[in-house]
């Protein structure tokens, strides 16, 4: 067995794809489906990226329908995860793109941002950083 995949439901495939990649996602392949009006976009990290003609060995599955729907929730979705390699200079990204740090990294280890329609995403420290501000002194927003 094989883990290929998490699929989340956008309104703005634009908008989520340029959020994922303030985190160091690309997308990796894109398949329209005129009969089933539907798009699907398939992102990865580097580090899972394969080489060419193979799949990622870990992907994020954007589905786009045509037809505007609204979906509620994305809390109850649970959340993504993804290790990164400074978890500060992630988070200022997201701030300066206009985004929410939900949960800061007050710890220097994990930190929870949303994308446009919702989707926690938990960010994790690859090893150890001293806890630092502003983000030591951050208030959690809302709900991560």
């Amino acid at each position: 067995m094989k883990y290929l995949h998490t699929m989340i439901r956008v309104t703005d495939p634009d908008a989520t794809i340029a959020f994922f990649e303030l985190l160091g996602l690309k997308e990796v392949r894109r398949m329209e489906n005129e009969k089933g009006r539907f798009t699907l976009i398939f992102l990865a990290a580097p580090e899972d990226m394969a080489a060419p003609g193979e799949r990622a060995r870990a992907e994020v599955e954007l589905t786009y329908n045509w037809d505007p729907e609204e979906y509620a929730g994305g809390r109850n979705f649970g959340h993504l995860a993804y290790r990164v390699d400074d978890i500060y200079a992630t988070c200022q990204r997201v701030l300066d793109a206009g985004h929410i740090v939900h949960r800061p990294p007050r710890d220097g280890h994990m930190a929870f941002v949303k994308t446009p329609d919702g989707i926690s995403i938990e960010l994790l420290q690859d090893g150890v950083l001293e806890p630092a501000e502003p983000w030591v002194s951050m208030p959690n927003t809302g709900t991560w």
